[in-house]
């Protein structure tokens, strides 16, 4: 029964705070991935390219509604 009892009243603290740290850190390695796709992997042009093509869509339809 001992046993049942540590298992029943397992302090969870720092639980929360570990979790938190590891979404930090999985989100530090997204970043820097991004990153180094953006400035070694040709990624800029692509971005203005994605930048330029989102613009024109917003600039024509307000044309269009204008």
């Amino acid at each position: 029964m001992k046993a049942i009892d540590v298992l029943r009243y397992k302090n969870d603290s720092g639980q929360a705070t570990t979790e938190y740290a590891l979404v930090l850190l999985g989100a530090a390695v997204i970043a820097l991935l991004v990153i180094a796709w953006a400035t070694d992997g040709g990624g800029a042009g692509r971005i203005g390219e994605l930048f330029d093509t989102v613009l024109s869509g917003i600039f024509d339809r307000t044309d269009a509604v204008g």
